[in-house]
């Protein structure tokens, strides 16, 4: 009985004296796409924070309440910048405290596309054009390269703050890294045979799609996801998908499906939907690749007909 005590003894003394586990470190990421990416990075060890949820667009999104209490309490929080989240700039400058701050379309090997205007991206003859026309396009994450610097910027981050993880950090960066270089090469292949079939989308939230895969994107329904869109841009768009011959135009599941059929009805275009930010797929680390295979999907189905 002495004996088992001792044992019992020793085990307890074992475990006073390991030292605890850190919690994990608060991180915040603001969309769905960076916050895939990052909770891939950070499996194993904990799960970053989500501000824009559900189907809810960075376009038009208002801060909650919890929102400005992760921000508090965050240590890192990863961002594109005020091209995509500009009702972040505040709040951040507000409410992070302490926590550093990652804007990633600054980040280093992070290829940054200027937002487009004039040709077929004419503003909307209805409305002024939008403030900041000449701002960078910030749907940077379409871009697997961009993904891929995305990842090591986050990665290196969390290493710097969280040392005890870095061998997890890394492990998982090196996975993040071969599963989007087999994606590229899947994207490749999946829009070899869709270049220069003309499509039209609704806003222009795809050019860096465009650019890595040569596709032939004609017009974009929308110059600015904040404005309502007019009768004369309706008319002006319609021409161009006659004029072009554009096989599909594209509406995006936040945005209502009846104006997509005021501008499709007799131009002889089908009618499909793109997600860039994956607002009907789970949260974490498969979002991105889920997203960016829903895309080739929708562009395959419409385009290869």
């Amino acid at each position: 009985m002495r004996h088992k005590w001792l044992i019992l003894g020793l085990a307890a003394l074992a475990v006073a004296a390991s030292p605890a586990r850190a919690a994990p470190p608060q991180v915040v990421a603001s969309i769905k796409p960076l916050h895939s990416l990052i909770a891939g990075i950070m499996a194993g060890v904990g799960t970053p924070t989500l501000i824009v949820n559900g189907a809810a667009s960075p376009h038009t999104y208002a801060l909650r309440p919890s929102d400005a209490r992760a921000l508090a309490a965050a240590k890192l929080v990863f961002w594109i910048g005020p091209s995509m989240e500009s009702f972040l700039v505040k709040p951040l400058a507000a409410l992070s405290g302490g926590a550093e701050i990652v804007e990633l379309d600054h980040a280093a090997g992070v290829t940054v596309l200027r937002a487009r205007e004039g040709g077929v991206w004419e503003p909307d003859a209805d409305a002024p054009p939008p403030a900041g026309a000449d701002t960078i396009d910030g749907h940077l994450w379409l871009d697997i390269g961009n993904a891929r610097a995305i990842v090591r910027v986050a990665a290196s981050r969390l290493e710097a703050l969280d040392p005890a993880n870095a061998e997890r950090y890394g492990a998982n960066t090196r996975e993040i890294d071969a599963r989007l270089d087999a994606l590229d090469q899947e994207m490749r292949a999946d829009f070899f045979s869709l270049a220069g079939r003309p499509f039209v989308v609704f806003h222009d939230a795809y050019q860096y799609l465009e650019h890595r895969y040569a596709l032939d994107i004609v017009g974009a329904i929308s110059v600015d996801p904040d404005r309502p869109v007019g009768a004369r841009r309706i008319a002006e768009i319609r021409a161009k998908i006659v004029s072009s011959g554009a096989r599909c135009v594209y509406g995006e599941p936040q945005f209502t499906p009846a104006l997509l059929a005021t501008v499709t009805d007799g131009t002889g275009a089908r009618a499909g939907t793109l997600d860039d930010l994956g607002t009907g797929l789970p949260d974490g680390p498969g979002l991105y690749f889920s997203l960016m295979r829903n895309i080739a999907g929708a562009l395959s189905d419409c385009l290869a007909r």
